[in-house]
């Protein structure tokens, strides 16, 4: 049985219409995370399916230990605040550490384990116990029916708002390839699957200092995955990806968005047999 998780007033299922989680990587500035929302939740509007914006206060993870990690806690969670005012629209955020987790949870509406850190109990919990809806980003190291254990770590807290990420699989050095078998694994778990589109076709550290990534096979993943029947796809957006702090080589532009949006609509619509 497929679980109906409600973020608000959205709704998410696996057999409901396609959700976007979308957003830039990290934000940037405060005008630039502003305009990049509007003008994202205009090109989705178009297709008519609900949209939640994503955001990140501070990359933890990046490669090099110069490269730029975000605004903060306390001032990305402003910027946020400012965002949902100005777009009406729900975020999700991703949260390192335990004691980050209430205090976002002030904000968001959605909280985001990233993968590298969803085997961590103590963060796990912290989010569950927000009673926020919580994300969990698949590790690039484990296996799809792994998934059951983080699972009962958030129930154990008497949450059951859940929802699952995948964002591929180690390959080899430097590399991510998609098993788009365990998108039907995790969906067996009721609980809603999303499909991270941009991370997937990251090249982690292939550019010495900073993560390489190839932007134009995400919607060839994206579609892949929508033909399965899931819940959302999540990916990164940026004006000018060349030139973003963070993700740049597997963001997309507004130009790219606006088709991949509209075609996994399509397919969306065939798949669920949407009237």
């Amino acid at each position: 049985m497929q679980k109906t998780i409600k973020v608000g007033e959205l709704k998410i299922s696996n057999t409901l219409p396609l959700v976007f989680m979308a957003g830039t990587c990290v934000i940037e500035s405060e005008k630039h995370y502003l305009d990049t929302a509007k003008k994202l939740k205009t090109i989705i509007a178009k297709t008519k399916h609900p949209f939640i914006l994503k955001a990140s206060f501070d990359k933890a993870n990046r490669t090099s230990v110069d490269a730029y990690r975000g605004p903060g806690l306390s001032k990305g969670l402003a910027i946020l605040a400012k965002a949902k005012a100005l777009t009406g629209l729900p975020v999700v955020v991703d949260v390192h550490e335990p004691w980050q987790a209430e205090e976002a949870a002030e904000v968001a509406d959605i909280l985001q384990i990233p993968a590298f850190l969803c085997r961590q109990t103590d963060l796990v919990l912290a989010c569950a116990d927000t009673g926020k809806a919580v994300n969990v980003k698949k590790g690039q190291f484990l296996a799809p029916q792994a998934m059951e254990q983080i699972i009962k770590k958030i129930e154990s807290r008497g949450n059951h708002s859940i929802l699952l990420t995948e964002r591929g699989a180690s390959f080899g050095y430097g590399d991510l390839v998609v098993d788009m078998r365990s998108l039907e694994v995790m969906k067996q778990f009721g609980y809603p699957v999303i499909f991270d589109a941009t991370h997937s076709v990251q090249k982690p550290g292939a550019l010495g200092t900073r993560t390489g990534g190839n932007r134009q096979l995400a919607p060839v993943l994206a579609k892949a995955a929508t033909a399965l029947g899931i819940a959302g796809v999540f990916f990164e957006a940026h004006p000018r990806p060349d030139e973003a702090l963070s993700d740049g080589p597997n963001s997309l532009d507004f130009p790219l968005v606006t088709k991949m949006t509209r075609e996994l609509c399509q397919i969306d619509q065939v798949v669920k047999k949407f009237k």
